[in-house]
């Protein structure tokens, strides 16, 4: 495992996510922290590094300042920035398109798998109020649905 892409990519998602908080009001690092766990878990072992590293930056470049090209310049492997550019949302395109292009990346389908585990976590879910938690529970149920879905990887 290269742990220095690791340390790299954390230490970017720290100082990024700085001040952050997420919908419950906690620490926002805390998710991207639990999401490079889990794609540790969850990768084999030829991409691994790259996942836990991606986990990391998932949400950098979509809730942050910081470009792809400043993670570049930072020392991210392409296989990482691949990753953490097809988890990036992107405006007009549909949920089928964005999932469609995360099933055909295998470091992007870790990360994204890892985030949706945490995404769902009852003991996260419980904190929100019940008209959210309806509504991110159908919401992240059909994101599951196109992650998994067969067809044009």
């Amino acid at each position: 495992m290269d742990s220095e892409l690791v340390r790299t990519a954390e230490a970017i998602a720290r100082r990024a996510h700085d001040g952050q908080v997420d919908k419950a009001g906690a620490s926002y690092i805390d998710h991207p922290r639990r999401v490079a766990e889990r794609a540790a878990i969850i990768a084999g072992p030829e991409v691994r590094s790259d996942a836990e590293a991606a986990a990391w930056l998932h949400d950098v470049v979509e809730d942050t300042p910081i470009t792809l090209d400043e993670l570049a310049a930072a020392g991210m492997p392409p296989r990482v920035l691949e990753a953490v550019h097809l988890v990036t949302k992107v405006d007009g395109m549909s949920l089928e398109q964005y999932f469609a292009r995360i099933r055909g990346h295998a470091v992007a389908r870790v990360v994204k798998l890892a985030d949706l585990i945490d995404n769902t976590d009852p003991a996260r879910i419980r904190k929100l109020d019940s008209e959210t938690q309806e509504r991110l529970g159908r919401k992240y149920a059909r994101s599951m649905q196109l992650l998994f879905e067969a067809g044009d990887v």
